[in-house]
């Protein structure tokens, strides 16, 4: 099956490009290589094409070209701190992008079906898990800007009836980052040598998922047959602190590691809890298998591979 990815060279999708290569997809990249990087993925030149989702004739251009069967629209500005920095620029690829994406794809005979990378920043501050029938009240603008992509998405299906998959991305971890989030962060300062570390907000606490576990999901969704729109969390269903985190590298580097809180680095608003229910993503057969250990020993190994 033909499937197209935007974003596909990416920190997730250079996870999800070889699972999908790998059950038989034939697949195509769309990125402008702002974020990701040629080499974290293996497809010929002639299946990737390096466009910003702003270009709204570009993406036409490649949408025409490929006549996918199914669109993965991943491409976006992610890191929080960047789009509350950059708003205007936040909001013009992540919904103005998103917009282009979906009028080429309406123009597609071919296709079948469309899966939307939403965010877990669409819920409001919650203690609890959060299931998708939760309200949404984003905190920040990438929040905001994915839920508006989210309705986007919901107009599209209502006015084509192709089958639509919004799936929300809680906390991802693994290989090929290259944005400052928390992990990477703990992983740049170590590898350098440095055993004590500065961080900004200790206490709030994330639901973590390998890409890995991430990309046999979006594998499953998109294999299902269920017609219409659905919306379906991604995550592992397990939260940790900052403090945990941190504790696992130690387990797995057997060194101890001081944390000293970094003034600049501490959000004003946070939210202590962030967790998914993952109940109906489980109900159609997915289940996690990378753990906080196994993917940050993975990730351990990969530097000494590396260095």
């Amino acid at each position: 099956m033909k499937i197209l990815i935007t974003g596909g060279a990416g920190f997730i999708g250079s996870a999800i490009v070889p699972e999908l290569q790998g059950n038989g997809h034939e697949i195509f990249v769309l990125d402008n290589l702002s974020f990701g990087s040629r080499d974290f993925i293996n497809v010929a030149d002639d299946h990737f094409f390096q466009t910003d989702i702003r270009d709204k004739n570009g993406v036409e251009h490649v949408f025409k070209i490929i006549q996918p069967v199914v669109v993965v629209h991943l491409a976006a500005i992610h890191f929080i701190p960047y789009c509350n920095q950059h708003p205007f620029e936040a909001a013009d690829t992540n919904i103005r992008g998103t917009m282009n994406v979906l009028e080429a794809s309406s123009k597609l005979k071919c296709l079948r079906k469309i899966f939307f990378a939403s965010t877990a920043a669409v819920y409001p501050i919650c203690d609890v898990a959060v299931n998708e029938e939760y309200d949404q009240l984003p905190l920040d603008i990438y929040g905001l800007s994915k839920l508006t992509g989210e309705h986007l998405f919901k107009r599209f299906w209502l006015e084509t009836r192709i089958n639509t998959i919004v799936c929300r991305f809680f906390n991802a971890f693994g290989p090929n980052e290259t944005n400052p989030h928390l992990i990477p962060e703990i992983e740049k300062q170590l590898r350098i040598g440095l055993r004590t570390i500065k961080l900004g907000n200790l206490t709030p606490k994330r639901d973590f998922i390998h890409t890995h576990d991430m990309a046999t999901a979006v594998n499953l969704l998109l294999s299902l047959s269920r017609p219409g729109y659905e919306i379906f969390n991604l995550g592992r269903g397990i939260e940790y602190s900052v403090v945990e985190i941190v504790r696992a590298f130690e387990r797995q580097l057997n060194e101890k590691i001081t944390i000293e809180i970094d003034p600049s680095r501490v959000r004003k608003v946070e939210r202590e809890h962030l967790l998914a229910d993952v109940s109906k993503l489980k109900s159609v057969g997915w289940s996690p298998r990378w753990g906080i250990d196994e993917g940050i020993k993975n990730l351990v190994q990969n530097w000494r591979i590396n260095k």
